[in-house]
């Protein structure tokens, strides 16, 4: 049945906003949407729903069959730009995407995933397992998935399952998302300073977490990480209400061992009690284990069977750009979104455990990975990379008059060159892509590393590969 609801998005081509975008369309309303650009595999999503959306910002097509009665408002919108302020000239219903969530999505138990990172993986394997058992909940993560699992969904269930990102809500609005989710349930992965742009100390970023430690309700369920250090460190001063119930490789509640990794995935055991669980994934990597037994924990105390939750588990194909197998041949090539020193370390540490030959590392760093202050994590953190090649790096705003310019691709080589002799600066994407095709063999690996799309230098990679 159609709504006669008409939202639009301005910016509806970010990952979280076209998957609202397209769990309102699944719903019935009127969806509409601008960006600066399309990009597979989000335009190929939207097109394929037949979402309308069109490039650039034009108020005469956003207004074509009368003003919206909702607009989505995604960071991409400047103070500048015209869609936004005829908005808030003409006074229509805005809302920022985490406000939208609140008022859509939010059901009366409210799970949030939240942490620096693994809070995208636990909260799409919650969805999951939830949807697998035939709770329908409404759920939203900021990542793809295999296709077929969307993103975002508006469910009829008693839950909703939520990413808890603690950046900021909106351009007007310094608050951590989180904050709007209003949560009875919290999975907390790990607690690292990060967002030293919104968070000048330490201290800031720690305090948000000890607010939304203090928005559970005595009624309500904390599943926590104490293996990591900065949620011990968390929790400790938290003025319990309620008791965390713990997950890790070394506590007592949920605790994961016997931990085995080949190329076709993990194998595990989760230790609660007296029980023992024996655990299969797709996925790789010891850190998947660790997010695997959070969700396992949340899910087996809201009450689902542990028979059922460890066939979703085993169903679980994980999220795009997160290890993701793009090629599984002679060669294997590899897609992940690891745009730090440390990421990559610990994507490369995954790679040697299971892979005898090679492995080549393509490496783009986000902008703060490119500043003065990184240099000192690049030290060995490529130790597990056979070669690593930095191309030519996606042009980043910056403040001409700022002293602490990016490094641009060379210096970037040259720096991580200091404890990793074979790094070598390709400035041509051809050029990188013949070196890749006539220096790999049978057995190797190739793992393209950062936060952008490489230009399609990973699709020609695998064509070449397979002619």
């Amino acid at each position: 049945m159609k709504n006669k609801t008409h939202i639009h998005f301005i910016g509806i081509c970010g990952v979280a906003m076209s998957a609202l975008a397209l769990a309102f369309h699944k719903q019935g309303y009127k969806v509409t949407g601008s960006d600066k650009g399309f990009y597979p595999p989000v335009s190929t999503h939207l097109k394929t729903a037949g979402i309308s959306y069109y490039p650039g910002w034009h108020v005469d097509k956003m207004t074509k069959d009368g003003n919206p009665d909702l607009v989505i408002v995604g960071n991409v919108a400047s103070s500048t730009n015209p869609e936004w302020l005829y908005v808030q000239e003409q006074k229509l219903e805005y809302k920022s995407y985490p406000e939208a969530i609140a008022k859509f999505f939010l059901k009366n138990k409210s799970i949030v995933c939240a942490g620096t990172y693994g809070k995208s993986t636990t909260s799409a394997l919650l969805s999951w397992i939830l949807t697998d058992s035939k709770l329908d909940p409404s759920y939203m993560f900021g990542a793809l998935a295999w296709d077929g699992f969307d993103s975002a969904h508006i469910g009829s269930g008693d839950y909703s399952i939520l990413e808890g990102d603690e950046y900021k809500t909106a351009r007007w609005d310094n608050r951590p998302k989180f904050k709007s989710y209003s949560p009875t349930h919290l999975l907390l992965t790990a607690i690292s300073w990060d967002h030293a742009d919104l968070y000048p100390t330490e201290e800031s970023y720690f305090n948000e977490f000890n607010d939304l430690l203090n928005m559970i309700p005595e009624t309500g369920l904390i599943v926590a990480n104490t293996d990591h250090l900065g949620v011990k460190k968390t929790l400790k001063p938290y003025a319990l209400s309620l008791t965390p119930i713990t997950y890790g490789k070394n506590t007592q509640d949920y605790r994961y061992h016997s931990l085995t990794q080949t190329k076709d995935g993990l194998t595990f055991s989760i230790a609660n009690k007296d029980n023992t669980y024996s655990i299969q994934s797709p996925l790789l990597g010891e850190y998947m284990a660790e997010n695997i037994t959070g969700a396992f924990a949340m899910a087996h105390k809201i009450g689902i069977a542990s028979k059922d939750i460890i066939k979703s588990i085993q169903s679980f194909q994980g999220m795009k750009r997160r290890l993701e197998k793009r090629h599984k041949g002679t060669i294997t090539v590899f897609d992940d979104i690891a745009h730090s020193p440390d990421k990559a370390k610990a994507t490369l540490n995954t790679l040697r455990k299971v892979y005898d030959g090679q492995i080549i590392a393509i490496y783009e760093p986000n902008g703060g990975n490119r500043r003065a202050a990184a240099i000192p994590q690049y030290q060995n953190a490529f130790a597990n990379a056979d070669t690593v090649i930095i191309p030519r790096l996606t042009k980043i705003k910056t403040n001409p008059n700022d002293p602490d310019q990016p490094m641009d691709g060379q210096a970037l080589a040259n720096t991580i060159a200091t404890s990793h002799q074979n790094t070598t600066y390709i400035e041509n994407d051809e050029e990188l892509i013949a070196h890749l095709v006539e220096q790999s063999q049978a057995g190797d690996v190739i793992v393209f590393l950062g936060s952008h799309g490489f230009r399609g230098m990973i699709e020609e990679t695998i064509e070449k590969l397979t002619q």
